[in-house]
This record gives structure tokens, sequence and C-alpha cells, in this order.
């Protein structure tokens, strides 16, 4: 990046420096925390949707939608979520160069699976062979979101039902006396409060959430976890900027910078309960009335 950077083996100390911390393997390092906050960014909002219809489908009177959520929800909660994060994207990818084979490729006479090899015709590849490394980035990554969203909307299911559930029924019920509809006083009474009653659950599983994104390596992508093993292990003289064993020096950044999202997301929640709490028949609530009495 710099001029001087030509040799580095006749650098002062900081201008080593300098050189070593601007190189492109660094620059991918530094782009690598980025890509977990995007992930983050991106999988919440998607996994609490999934968590909503999730709870609507456990709570609904037609048997087969309601045994559909509570298989989803008790399934994804009872199988390790490294299963998961390994199943999906290899099962979707599959099942989309299948529909892309037949597709693509209609006089395929041959079979498709052929012992454990799944073998598609050179079109149905998704991404295709000659893609560029971004595009193979994009897949990865999105299988990623899938895969996430799929595990973390199953807790937030669990959590959104239970959040439905611990509104009093005498209000639902109230309001029925009124005159309304079940959907009414669902959008009217129990969305409106549920929240409230959701949000320790909530903040719990995203924590766990930020805690589970390292283990984006096992989808192919090169995470910030894996750029600090990289560039902190002892370099050999094949390597421009050789150097001790650093990689302590590396997870003390990614501690830090978890540790960060940690504080910052329980500041953001606490907040947030804060003001969701205000008026409700909680205790979070009732400290805030004896606050302002």
């Amino acid at each position: 990046m710099f001029a001087f950077c030509a040799d580095p083996s006749t650098l002062p100390q900081w201008q080593w420096f300098a050189c070593y911390l601007t190189t492109p393997t660094h620059f991918a390092f530094y782009r690598s925390f980025l890509m977990v906050m995007l992930l983050l960014a991106i999988t919440a909002p998607i996994a609490l949707g999934m968590g909503l219809l999730g709870a609507l489908a456990v709570r609904a009177r037609f048997l087969p939608l309601s045994l559909l959520g509570k298989g989803y929800v008790n399934v994804v909660r009872g199988v390790p979520d490294i299963v998961f994060f390994m199943f999906v994207p290899i099962a979707l990818g599959q099942g989309i160069e299948w529909v892309m084979h037949h597709i693509q490729c209609p006089d395929w006479d041959q079979p498709i699976r052929q012992g454990s090899d799944f073998i598609v015709c050179r079109e149905a590849k998704v991404p295709g062979v000659n893609a560029p490394a971004w595009v193979r980035d994009i897949y990865a990554f999105s299988m990623a979101v899938v895969a996430f969203a799929l595990v973390f909307g199953a807790f937030a299911a669990n959590t959104l039902h239970g959040a439905m559930q611990a509104v009093p029924r005498a209000q639902v019920e109230t309001a029925e006396a009124y005159g309304m509809t079940r959907a009414q006083a669902f959008r009217r009474v129990i969305m409106p409060q549920m929240w409230v009653y959701a949000l320790p659950g909530l903040s719990n599983i995203w924590q766990i959430l930020i805690k589970a994104t390292p283990l984006l390596f096992l989808l192919g992508l090169q995470d910030a976890v894996y750029w600090a093993r990289e560039l902190g292990g002892q370099k050999t003289s094949l390597y421009t900027y050789p150097h001790p064993d650093w990689r302590v020096w590396y997870f003390l950044v990614l501690l830090c910078f978890y540790l960060f999202l940690t504080w910052a997301s329980e500041r953001g929640f606490a907040r947030l309960n804060a003001r969701l709490s205000h008026g409700q028949a909680t205790a979070a609530g009732e400290k805030l009335r004896k606050a302002a009495a």
C-alpha cells in the first residue's frame, strides 16, 4: 500500500507493521468483520419473521398447520445447530441443482444419484462452473443466511408463542365480547403487548446468534476466525512478512469485537425494554411507575 513497502526486510519496526497491516490479506480480515455484521443485520429480521410465522402456526386451530409449526420448532430445537448448518446448504443446493438439471438437461439418461455422488449436467451447476469468485461468495453467504434463519427462527417461534400465551386471556375475551373477531383481537390486543414478554427471550437468542457467527467457516466463507488463525500463525521464509506465532493477539481482537457487540446489544435491548414496558402490567412496568411517582 505504501511506497516504502517494496522490501519489508529493510524496514524499521513501525514501517514494517504499517506494511504488514495493510496487505490484501489483512484487508480481507477487516472485511470479514463487516460480513459478520451484514449476516446479523440480514438474518435477525428474517429469523424473527420466521419465528412469528412459526408461532402463529403453533397456535393455529387448523390441526395440520399446528402440527407443522410444532414439528418445525421441536425438530430444529432438538437437533444440534451444527447439523443444520451442514445439512441445509447441502440439501438446498442439491435441490436447486436437481430442478435446474431437469430444466436444462431433459435428455440426460444417467441417474443423478450414483452411490454417494450427486451428479448433474454442467449447465445445472449452481453457481455456474465459470462463475466469478464474488458470485460464489454471495451464493455461500445466502446459504448461510437461510441456515441461520431456519435455526434461530425456531427458537424465536418458541419464545413468541410463550409471549402470546402470557398476554392475559381476560383481555382477549373482553375484546371478543365487544365484537372483535379472533384475528382483530390478536392484532389489537395480543400483538402490541406480547413483545414486552418476548423481549428477554429474543435478547438471549440474539446473543446466541452473535456467538454462532464463527460457524460461517463451515459454509466455505472466510470469516474473521479463519483469517485470525491464518494471519496469526507462524510464517516461514515463503511469506513476505514472516513473524512468530501471533494468534493470541488476533484472537484477542476477536474477543474485543464480540464483547463490544454483546455490550452494545445489552444496552440496546435495555432501552427497548424500558420503552415497551411503559404502561404494562409487568415487573418492569411497575418499576417504571414507581420511579416516576
